[in-house]
């Protein structure tokens, strides 16, 4: 059976229930709610883990061009359900996990997180601080953050706990292991909220804020860097102190950590030709998402980022640095672009069919009589769309469900429309720290076992706080010196 069939029985009945028990409300039309019993149906049927997300996307096109919810003539049903496949946000995400392999292939990721580690790991604090910022530097070219966080920097963190005899099988987790872990995975939302393409979902948040604005907020990769710098480099550099607060490493020296990750980089051997490679196509990925030619040359020299992340990609495939093997076998990029696609469709329709618009008047109504004022009101909003994750295993999947209307919300409350996408982009991102199922590199760091389940949320719940402190108070700052607002 290709399929759960507890959790799809639960996820059919919910969609089954909207499209035919609930009465459509006034002011919608029967389109609109029967696409969001389709919609709901299929975040259902992420949530219960019922398919594999890709092949729970292939069922949702299907099911949007075989019901018509969107067009009503079959050609035009199927070119809506197909549309987005030709979002350039989509293909720069996926294009950009490609060349993200080139940096575990050349084995670049590895050694610039044992370069650190040499420099500044002869404290266990110094170890946290050199894979938190090994995270940082590797964020901006791979926006799969399962594939940073779990993938690169896990593996070292491990293997540096070893070296230790801090192991969850002996019982000897909290000498070194338990901290790193943590440190290790409260990196990952915080890197993610730094860039646009430092994880998948950041792009959609981009497409959403636009279609809520009508196109009048558009974020580009260097408006989105330059807003979370601050705030961002501050948040790394409380967390590791913070982590330290609640689970101190029984060994605080670690003289040895510096020799081991220097006895590694003997054995990598000098700098090979492919990592030059992968150093210099990340710095041209840099250069021309900074828009930078654009800054020299003046708006003719303007490049968009998706046709950047092809620049990197052909750059990588003429070098030899990547194969068109490599590409093809990249499952993850691929199947990235499948439900990325799917869900980017249906969050699209349900704006455009205007379900949005009025589930954002009805919050904006709640809240609103509430009498708080649009600082309260918007605050409310944001925390409540924030720690609604504890409700999801998919960050995708809660921004597509929830984040346009809780945006719009805001808005009609009274929100500055720049500064409140960044708040609520950034809380898309911190909502991470809070579960082991919060987002892909989760279970990988939780797997490993160095970290109980209590221990884990309670790290996490405490790390939302400060993150939301962090951005509300240095973000704000920040923002407000930027002429944001």
């Amino acid at each position: 059976m290709g399929f759960k069939p507890v959790p799809a029985v639960i996820a059919i009945a919910i969609g089954l229930l909207i499209w035919f028990v609930i009465p459509v409300p006034a002011g919608v039309t029967a389109n609109a709610w029967h696409l969001l019993a389709l919609f709901v149906g299929t975040i259902a049927a992420i949530i219960g883990k019922v398919m594999p997300i890709g092949a729970l996307s292939m069922v949702a096109i299907a099911l949007v061009a075989v019901t018509g919810v969107t067009n009503d003539k079959p050609a035009g049903a199927i070119g809506d359900a197909l549309s987005s496949f030709s979002n350039s946000l989509i293909w720069l995400i996926g294009v950009s996990i490609m060349i993200s392999r080139g940096i575990i292939k050349t084995g670049l990721g590895a050694r610039i997180g044992y370069l650190f580690i040499a420099v500044w790991g002869r404290k266990t604090v110094g170890i946290a601080y050199s894979l938190a910022l090994s995270e940082l530097i590797l964020a901006p070219v791979t926006p799969s953050n399962t594939a940073r966080g779990g993938g690169i920097i896990h593996p070292i963190m491990r293997a540096i706990a070893g070296s230790y005899d801090s192991d969850p099988e002996q019982g000897t987790q909290g000498r070194i292991g338990r901290y790193l872990a943590l440190t290790n995975y409260h990196a990952n939302p915080i890197t993610s909220a730094m860039f646009i393409t430092a994880t998948a979902p950041n792009p959609l948040v981009v497409k959403l804020i636009a279609d809520v604005t009508g196109a009048q907020i558009q974020l580009s990769w260097g408006t989105w860097a330059l807003a979370m710098l601050l705030p961002g480099v501050v948040a790394m550099l409380l967390m590791p102190l913070v982590v330290y607060w609640l689970y101190p490493p029984e060994i605080k020296s670690t003289p040895n950590a510096a020799q081991f990750a220097v006895e590694r980089l003997r054995e990598m051997g000098p700098v090979t030709r492919g990592e030059f490679i992968m150093l210099g196509v990340f710095f041209v990925l840099l250069a021309l998402w900074a828009g930078l030619p654009a800054f020299v040359l003046g708006p003719g020299a303007v490049i968009d980022p998706t046709t950047t992340a092809f620049i990197g990609l052909a750059l990588c495939l003429i070098s030899g640095v990547l194969s068109w093997d490599d590409v093809i076998k990249e499952k993850s990029a691929w199947d990235t672009i499948i439900w990325f696609g799917a869900l980017v469709m249906m969050a699209t329709f349900l704006n455009k069919l205007g379900l949005i618009a009025w589930f954002a008047k009805s919050i904006e109504t709640g809240i609103g009589s509430l009498g708080l004022g649009w600082v309260g009101a918007t605050s409310l909003l944001m925390l409540a769309y924030l720690y609604a994750h504890y409700a999801f295993a998919s960050t995708t999947a809660h921004i597509t469900a929830m984040f346009a209307a809780f945006y719009a919300a805001g808005l009609a409350l009274g929100a500055p429309a720049l500064p409140f996408a960044l708040i609520m982009a950034a809380a898309s991102n911190i909502m991470m720290t809070l579960t082991h199922y919060a987002t892909g590199t989760s279970p990988v760091i939780f797997g490993s076992g160095y970290v109980t389940l209590g221990e884990w949320w309670k790290t996490g719940f405490v790390m939302s706080v400060v993150l939301i402190i962090v951005w509300l108070v240095v973000g704000v700052a920040w923002w407000r010196v930027l002429g944001y607002f």
